[in-house]
């Protein structure tokens, strides 16, 4: 076993891990960041999963440093790819015109993006980086976290780092049950929180469905079907109370008015209630926008609810069953794709799209599959401040109220409260949701000094963790806690002691607003809107 020391210790290399690292380096702190899989970026890139933003993220409401990424994302294109000139030239260039977001892009491009951004830092040694890292040991003494220690997962050698402060911006809140630190998984009871929509009674086995994504391009009149998934019949079969038949279907369920929906893979026309197929939802690559000689076709990722694996939690279980629903989880993804190539009905009457090709080069993986599943919920801190649904949902608010404006604020985000069909048999939960602030408070643990949390760990509920959950939001968390441990290492307090204080609380908002230019505040009329866009 090895020792580091350092000023930092980010674990987890997702997009809040990231944005914690590179902003306390920019901030003049050393940092080690550790990521579990040999691609940073976490839902963007090893999950596949587009960015899932909100309407003004073109504006300059939205993170500098955010907006970087996105910039670099789109001038790689230009730089690397045969663009046809009017796609080169259109500054919201959408590489795969993909539905679900204005920049719908392949994961490794976005990886070559975070690595440009962290260059610099890496090569000036302020940011040492940790690939295929995962952490086996959290070391604490009292109410402080001394030291991590990751094992590498290609040679098994086991690394120990101590740090002034650690991050966890691991995808499940890792660290939080390693150290012992106070968490909540799952659904907590009405009583507990007040919530429109939580649950009569609490349970921490209901957790939000994963899902195991993949590249596919159509190549017609050739066969690429895959060999067929051991679980193929059950997937083929199974069916649950809350779903309108089984999963391998083009029938699923519209998450806002739970009405059924048949929304087939391709469509040569809209249909009522459904007016883009599943093609072009999270299409990455969008051939019509290239060089026709360049032999690029279009690649669209598969993250549909026909892979949405809600069987069982993979929180508060042993890790035999963890893995057991992971592995379940893949074989509903392939078996989904197994159907589509073999089964699943088309527009002509026939059967089947055996020209659909996994794109294992896309993923980074040997098999097709994404490097890691897609997770929607993780363990959560037990908070200072914990966000409910009546901080920020229009039915609990009303109409017009506007999201709670927090005197503490370190960032903005917005997005629906949108929880996928969960382990418990319920269904989904999409409800409205105003423009919102990130508190400091949400980012504090009780009782833990130096552990901050930088993913879907932060103080939220099962439900408003429906809507901190996604890319951008992410993003400013994790660009918050990097600020704030520097702020903290410069002055000699404790992130408690920030918040606590008004004039340092002041003080760090300060270097959030002015050195880093970060939006802590939606303007009025925005934040009163909610879903009018």
């Amino acid at each position: 076993m090895t020792e580091r020391r350092t000023e930092v210790l980010v674990v987890g290399g997702g997009l809040g891990g990231v944005a914690a690292a590179l902003t306390a380096a920019k901030l003049g702190r050393r940092v080690v960041l550790t990521e579990e899989t040999d691609w940073l970026g976490g839902q963007l890139t090893s999950q596949l999963v587009p960015p899932d933003e909100h309407a003004w993220i073109e504006s300059e409401l939205v993170s500098p440093s955010y907006a970087e990424l996105r910039r670099r994302i789109r001038d790689y294109y230009r730089r690397n790819y045969p663009l046809l000139p009017d796609a080169a030239e259109d500054p919201a260039l959408n590489p795969g015109l993909g539905k679900v977001s204005r920049l719908c892009h392949e994961p490794r491009v976005a990886v070559a993006a975070i690595e440009e951004m962290l260059a610099p830092w890496c090569a000036s040694g302020a940011i040492q980086v940790l690939r295929e890292h995962v952490p086996t040991a959290v070391h604490a003494g009292g109410d402080l976290i001394d030291a991590v220690t990751l094992r590498d997962q290609r040679t098994g050698d086991e690394v120990t780092v101590t740090a002034d402060f650690v991050v966890d911006a691991t995808e499940l809140g890792d660290l939080l049950e390693l150290g012992g630190v106070e968490h909540v998984i799952g659904a907590e009871s009405r009583e507990r929180t007040g919530e429109l929509h939580a649950p009569e009674q609490a349970d921490p086995l209901d957790q939000q469905a994963v899902s195991w994504c993949y590249a596919l391009e159509h190549r017609p009149g050739e066969d690429h079907t895959i060999d067929r998934p051991a679980s193929y019949q059950h997937w083929a079969t199974k069916v649950d109370d809350f779903w309108p038949g089984p999963q391998l279907s083009w029938v699923d369920v519209e998450p806002v008015f739970l009405a059924r929906r048949d929304r087939p893979i391709f469509m040569s026309k809209p249909t009522d209630g459904v007016p883009f197929d599943l093609w072009r939802y999270r299409r990455i690559l969008a051939a019509e926008q290239f060089d026709p000689a360049s032999g690029l076709r279009d690649i669209s990722t598969v993250n549909w609810p026909q892979i949405d694996y809600w069987d069982a939690p993979l929180l508060g279980v042993g890790e035999a069953e963890k893995e057991q629903a992971l592995a379940a989880s893949r074989e509903l993804s392939l078996s989904f794709l197994y159907w589509m190539q073999t089964d699943a009905p088309r527009e002509d009457g026939g059967t089947g799209y055996p020209g659909l090709r996994l794109r294992p080069d896309v993923t980074g993986t040997a098999d097709g599959l994404a490097k890691a599943a897609y997770i929607r919920e993780s363990r959560r801190i037990e908070a200072e401040f914990t966000v409910l649904e009546q901080h920020v949902g229009v039915k609990a608010r009303g109409v017009g109220a506007g999201s709670e404006v927090f005197d503490d604020a370190v960032g903005i985000g917005q997005y629906r409260i949108d929880l996928h069909p969960s382990t418990a048999g319920r269904t989904y939960v999409d409800i409205a949701c105003f423009p919102f602030q990130i508190p400091l408070g949400a980012l504090l643990p009780v009782r833990v000094d130096n552990l901050l949390p930088a993913c879907k760990n932060i103080g939220t509920t099962h439900i408003t963790n429906g809507c901190y959950r996604l890319h951008p939001v992410e993003w400013s968390i994790g660009e918050a806690v990097g600020a704030l441990v520097a702020f903290c290492l410069d002055r000699g307090v404790a992130p408690r002691k920030v918040h606590a204080d008004a004039t340092s609380r002041g003080d760090y908002q300060d270097l959030l607003q002015g050195t880093l230019g970060v939006t802590t505040a939606w303007p009025d009329d925005i934040r009163r809107t909610g879903p009018a866009f």
